[in-house]
């Protein structure tokens, strides 16, 4: 009998503590949709919140250089981890619209072009995004602007940038990065400061969120 109760007594404690540790080994991804956990491969889609715009200043705390009303990227997931940890993803698009400037001696944007794509993109539990060249390459936009002398190229680049995930509206917010020119006329500004909130993110129309 008492042999008998050791071992229903074993067996509970570890029935037990296979219950404690289901939830941690059930854990979901660090990117996951009402559907479900967010498989390598899928595609992450975004474009800018209602009512804001992407915009390049000229200062970190100014409101001259150049606003676009539209803007978006996609993404191809290369990496979803279990949380906690960190998500990768090649950002393959990023595109800007219906920009204006109101630089001196600028008339008008002729276009926004992001080069060097595609930028690897890390996604952390702790909301930290970052985007990143190739090895040896830069992020780098050119912007066209047109003139009263024609139209002229602003080249601004970026060892990398850093933005934050909310899971609040599904956001992806980048806050005042810097870009340095490297080639243009002396109507193009020295610095870009970029910034711009995309909400919501997601993928096959179900809203992303970090876990």
């Amino acid at each position: 009998m008492r042999t008998r109760s050791l071992l229903a007594l074993a067996g509970t404690v570890a029935a037990l503590s296979l219950t404690a540790v289901t939830p941690a080994s059930a854990a979901g991804a660090v990117l996951t949709t009402a559907n479900g956990d967010v498989a390598v491969g899928d595609v992450l889609n975004a474009s800018l919140a209602t009512g804001t715009a992407a915009t390049l200043y000229s200062s970190a705390t100014g409101t001259s250089g150049v606003s676009c009303a539209a803007s978006g990227f996609s993404a191809t997931v290369t990496g979803n981890p279990t949380a906690p940890g960190t998500a990768t993803e090649s950002l393959t698009s990023h595109t800007f619209g219906s920009c204006t400037a109101n630089v001196i001696g600028v008339l008008g944007v002729t276009g926004v072009t992001v080069n060097n794509l595609s930028y690897t993109t890390s996604v952390a539990s702790n909301g930290t995004v970052t985007v990143t060249p190739a090895s040896g390459s830069t992020i780098q936009t050119t912007v066209v602007l047109r003139t009263l002398l024609g139209s002229i190229n602003c080249v601004y680049q970026a060892p990398s940038l850093t933005g934050t995930a909310n899971n609040a509206d599904n956001s992806i917010n980048f806050t005042s990065q810097q870009f340095t020119k490297t080639s243009g006329s002396s109507l193009c500004f020295a610095n870009g400061y970029f910034t711009a909130k995309y909400s919501p993110v997601t993928d096959a129309g179900a809203a992303v969120t970090v876990n």
